[in-house]
């Protein structure tokens, strides 16, 4: 007996919305970049892709692992839950990661007593503050977390202020740029479309 066209239809969207949902909580996720705090790498307005799979496969709920597959290492563009907002994602640059010493000196990141050479990195104020933003005494990164920062250095709200990042909150790595839209000129970037997160 055939099947109705109805329920054809009805099997369809919901195969359609479990694969969906599968591959956004499994293996690719889409987001917005909403600040500059990563410029000159990520601008307002940016969407990208999130490899979910990069650092293996989780418990959608509690962040635990199921699946080893990879951790964050130093230089990953991430995305993750704000330590002090889990409901809001945060992407930011890995800078140490478990056993790392970072440290900053007049601006200067060094981890392990080398310096941190990151091209994508910038810091555009001259200015010397005494704060944690140009001047951060030595940190140890504890196991299970990684350090992060914004490559817009001089405007970046990152570990320096609030902390590590716990692995179980790591959301994904950011691989791609699928759209750019400039909401000053209301244009598209075209050049930015398609590019690799560096």
């Amino acid at each position: 007996m055939e099947k109705s066209v109805v329920r054809e239809y009805t099997e369809a969207i919901i195969i359609a919305l479990l694969l969906a949902f599968f591959i956004r909580t499994f293996v690719v996720q889409a987001f917005k970049i909403p600040s500059g705090s990563m410029k000159p790498t990520l601008l307002i307005g940016d969407h990208l892709l999130v490899n979910k799979f990069d650092y293996g496969v989780k418990n959608p709920l509690t962040g635990a692992t199921w699946i080893a597959v990879g951790e964050p290492r130093r230089h990953d563009v991430i995305v993750f839950k704000y330590p002090q907002n889990p409901s809001q994602d945060f992407i930011k640059r890995v800078v140490g990661v478990a056993g790392d010493r970072v440290e900053i000196v007049r601006k200067k990141v060094f981890v392990n007593g080398e310096p941190f050479v990151e091209p994508n990195a910038k810091n555009l104020d001259p200015e010397i503050l005494p704060s944690p933003r140009d001047n951060m005494a030595p940190v140890t990164v504890p196991p299970g977390k990684v350090f992060v920062m914004g490559d817009n250095r001089d405007n970046s709200y990152d570990s320096r202020f609030w902390g590590f990042v716990d692995l179980k909150a790591i959301r994904g790595k950011a691989f791609m740029l699928y759209w750019s839209w400039d909401n000053e000129d209301f244009t598209v970037r075209w050049n930015r479309i398609g590019k690799i997160i560096p």
